[in-house]
């Protein structure tokens, strides 16, 4: 039983000192990039849908159209709750490459 102890006692020791080398993945830095990219387009997305729902909103309020309204009022809520997405996804990814070669 002792043997055992000590053979899991070593193993132990040597599995603290073993890890990835984060820092030997190239492509951080396109990756970075890339991702920048595609959720700047996302945001100008969601910045043309809010405009869009925005001037539905008002046109159908102003002609009565009830229906109409509550979904363009929908769609603003939605193109605000995506871009806030997307600006906190852009946040997640550069925290997500920053903290990988600290790891």
């Amino acid at each position: 039983m002792a043997a055992h102890l000590s053979g899991v006692n070593t193993w132990m020791t040597f599995a603290g000192d073993v890890g990835p080398d984060f820092g030997a993945v190239g492509g951080s830095g396109e990756l970075r990039e890339i991702v920048g990219a595609l959720l700047t387009y996302g945001l100008i997305v969601a910045v043309l849908m809010l405009v869009v729902s925005a001037t539905t909103w008002a046109i159908a309020s102003s002609s009565g159209s009830w229906h109409t309204a509550q979904k363009a009022k929908l769609g603003c809520f939605v193109a605000i709750g995506g871009a806030a997405l997307t600006g906190a996804a852009l946040t997640w990814a550069n925290w997500l490459l920053d903290i990988g070669p600290h790891l």
